[in-house]
């Protein structure tokens, strides 16, 4: 197959609160939109970067150039007979993951569409739903805290993840697990903590965590390894964990007990399912994280999700935990049993609303060969 016209966006579509980490804050998604056209079909991707640097060294500005500049041309002048050849298109692409995601995902979509079949099918998922809890920002207090994880757990949600830092850590995580004793719990460092503050880390134990999310630098695996050792709450790996190498490095070493696959992180659906083979044979379970996107990129992360190794609940919430409006007509929506429902239509199931995209388009390119 070769792809004949290749559509890229860049897009601004505000969060309904601010999200804030240990290190930086969003207010609105950034993502990069591309829609491939082949064989009358199309297929559609995101990739999830932000305005800045600060989750990785990707961004839309840097991203924009690459894909219109050296992603989109290579792929037009390649032939793809399956999804998993776009990953080995880009292979002498150096970094640049999150922009070479967005191209992969629209090829799986695209491929699944042709073929009819879901992309949970193609992957090789198992469920019909997916456990998923939801990701809270560091909060001003205590008490705007406890107000915002009630909400969520008035809604539905029966997993909280807290947004950690030094300074708003020991505390918050015991004002919560002492108000929800059963919450399923889990907290995010991004990156923030170095390994002089194992002690500090080491109080987090109490409070019956899930797992510590990745409390040292973002490509670190040694000091990991250090740190594990030091604590009962199993590490999470996430901003370390770029490419099945890394997973397997992180295995060996024994840095961490859980590891979180966002697929956009790894350069997409090919790399991810890789990586969650390689867990289930170490037996380290892993969890779908998400990066705020729409319901593009969502609906790939749904998918990747009902592989049999994600047994713990992803970071993949409800499309109205982030937006008013989606930019698909097809938004997930929290089932009763904290679950979102696994798309069953070809592709990724994602049905774009053009109209409502393009009013949140900052910028459009088309290629065609």
């Amino acid at each position: 197959m070769k792809i004949e016209r290749i559509e890229i966006r860049r897009i601004e579509l505000p969060f309904v609160a601010p999200f804030e980490t240990s290190g930086w804050r969003e207010l609105a998604n950034h993502s990069l939109i591309v829609r491939l056209q082949a064989e009358g079909a199309e297929g559609w991707g995101e990739a999830p970067v932000g305005a800045g640097p600060w989750y990785n060294e990707e961004t839309q500005a840097t991203a924009w150039v690459m894909a219109r500049q050296i992603l989109a041309p290579m792929l037009l002048e390649a032939s793809i007979a399956r999804p998993e050849d776009v990953d080995a298109v880009f292979t002498r692409v150096r970094g640049n993951r999150m922009a070479r995601a967005g191209f992969e995902f629209a090829a799986w979509d695209l491929f699944g569409r042709l073929e009819g079949r879901s992309l949970s099918a193609m992957l090789g998922g198992t469920r019909a739903q997916v456990d998923v809890g939801v990701s809270v920002g560091v909060q001003p207090d205590i008490e705007a805290l406890l107000r915002v994880v009630s909400a969520y757990v008035e809604a539905g949600y029966r997993r909280v993840k807290l947004k950690i830092k030094p300074g708003w850590d020991i505390e918050p995580t015991r004002a919560v697990r002492e108000t929800w004793p059963n919450l399923r719990l889990q907290v995010d460092a991004n990156s923030i903590y170095s390994l002089d503050q194992a002690d500090q880390l080491a109080q987090l134990d109490a409070f019956d965590l899930l797992l510590i999310e990745q409390p040292l630098a973002h490509d670190d695996i040694v000091d990991h390894a250090k740190l594990q050792r030091r604590l009962r709450t199993p590490i999470c790996l996430d901003e370390s964990i770029v490419s099945p190498e890394h997973a397997r490095w992180a295995i060996e070493l024994q840095a961490c007990g859980v590891i979180n696959i966002k697929p956009s992180r790894v350069g997409g659906l090919t790399a991810a399912r890789q990586i969650h083979a390689m867990c289930a044979e170490a037996g380290i379970p892993v969890w779908c994280g998400g990066m705020l996107e729409t319901g593009i990129g969502r609906a790939a992360n749904v998918a990747l999700a009902s592989l049999p190794n994600f047994s713990l609940p992803g970071d993949i919430s409800a499309s109205d935990r982030y937006f008013q409006r989606d930019v698909v007509r097809s938004p997930f929506v929290l089932n009763a049993d904290s679950t979102l429902s696994v798309p069953t239509a070809p592709g990724t199931g994602a049905e774009v609303d053009e109209a409502f995209l393009d009013s949140v388009t900052l910028e459009k390119v088309d290629l065609t060969r």
